[in-house]
């Protein structure tokens, strides 16, 4: 079964960039409104997990709050986020859903109704290699629950790439297909359901 340490420690994102794509090193002012401006997008991604395994799927965001990451098989596994928890299902396995806060989760920083990058305390990195901005950003009041490496390229601002590293040294990569950014998705696409039930489409 999909693991909250397997999930959320490896979000990243693969970069194929052209370096005529190349810009200069995004603001955190500029990160920030980007993300606040992406409320609804979809679309496939490739998940290196902390064990070296790879998993893909689609994924769709509905900020605030709000992500669903349906996996292709023969993985099982469906992470929905909605209405502030994280809960894993795995149709092949007897256990009950894993359920977590999602406030608990580096992935909530970008879930957040307000992204604030500028926020004290809340970036411990921000650098530029010459194509991507990496931000790696925390909870302020709760660094214990672990970071986000947010990869972003410029012209326009996109997202790339997520790494999600937990307190226990485990870290999860997502890697982002093209987005298909706007239009409307159902919110009965992030019900987090009941235990023993997942979500439908």
């Amino acid at each position: 079964m999909l693991s909250l340490k397997t999930f959320l420690p490896a979000c990243a994102i693969a970069l194929s960039v052209a370096s005529s794509a190349a810009a200069d090193k995004l603001s955190l002012n500029e990160i920030s409104q980007y993300l606040n401006t992406l409320r609804t997008a979809q679309g496939d991604f490739t998940q290196i997990n902390d064990d070296g395994s790879i998993s893909t799927g689609e994924i769709f965001i509905k900020r605030p709050g709000r992500v669903r990451f349906e996996y292709n098989a023969p993985d099982t596994a469906l992470v929905v986020a909605g209405a502030g928890a994280v809960v894993i299902y795995d149709s092949k396995s007897n256990a009950p859903p894993e359920s977590y806060p999602l406030s608990r989760t580096p992935l909530s920083i970008i879930l957040a109704n307000n992204v604030d990058l500028g926020r004290a305390r809340m970036v411990t990195g921000h650098t530029y290699d010459g194509t991507a901005t990496t931000v790696t950003a925390q909870d302020p009041d709760n660094p214990d629950y672990g970071n986000i490496q947010l990869k972003f390229t410029g012209n326009p601002v996109q997202l790339r790439q997520w790494v999600i590293n937990d307190s226990g040294g485990s870290s999860t990569t997502v890697v982002l297909g093209d987005l298909k950014v706007g239009g409307t998705l159902a919110n009965s696409m992030f019900d987090t359901g009941s235990p023993g039930r997942a979500p439908g489409r």
